[in-house]
């Protein structure tokens, strides 16, 4: 999911760093895509959070109604609220009003979880490892694409490079969810996408949403 971006959410509290997000580069060829390794589990070296201690802090923070409660919702955008994260990662509360969502993004180097604390939130991915760099359009495999739905007191867990988009598809509730990355965002990159065709459009970097 992606880091806040200033062009949706709306911040309830300034941050200092989402779902959530700079010129890209020209076209290149490239190969197909391959199929993307799972995520990293179990313990990080010297304190270093991984997949598993991610997705972990995640659902612990989801079950605290006072935090929950805390975040102010609003009909027209995202709300959110940084949180301080494990071992020196990225943390988010985020408020997801009816119908919205990031648009397809990925998080390049930084691992990621979320956990669904209000609500429901679909997430649609793709079981592809892209190229990291030095392309611009890509025509996906077939048989890549994922979809899940996360109700409340569901998440889950993702690698580097793991492109999807998050959506509120309900009409009438909000949902609220809280998001970890680490190592911190350096850039999150964001794409369109027509039938099997993604095309990479933007690349965000911390101070585009600090």
């Amino acid at each position: 999911m992606s880091a806040p971006s200033p062009s949706t959410p709306t911040p309830v509290s300034a941050p200092t760093s989402d779902s959530a997000p700079t010129p890209v580069s020209a076209p290149a060829s490239v190969s197909a895509p391959t199929p993307a390794s799972a995520p990293t589990s179990g313990t990080g070296p010297s304190g270093v959070p991984t997949v598993a201690d991610l997705l972990a802090f995640a659902r612990r923070t989801a079950e605290d109604p006072v935090l929950i409660a805390s975040l102010p919702l609003d009909p027209e955008g995202r709300t959110w609220l940084r949180l301080k994260g494990p071992g020196g990662s990225e943390a988010w509360l985020i408020g997801w009003p009816p119908g919205t969502g990031t648009g397809w993004h990925d998080h390049a180097e930084s691992m990621g979880a979320f956990t669904v604390a209000v609500g429901t939130l679909r997430e649609y991915s793709l079981a592809a490892r892209l190229p990291s760099d030095g392309w611009k359009s890509i025509e996906l495999d077939e048989a890549v694409d994922r979809t899940r739905e996360l109700a409340a007191g569901q998440g889950r867990g993702f690698g580097l490079h793991h492109v999807h988009e998050v959506l509120n598809e309900s009409g009438r509730e909000h949902a609220v969810s809280v998001h970890a990355y680490y190592p911190p965002l350096p850039r999150i990159r964001r794409y369109t996408r027509t039938g099997a065709v993604l095309r990479l459009e933007q690349t965000e970097r911390p101070e585009d949403w600090q």
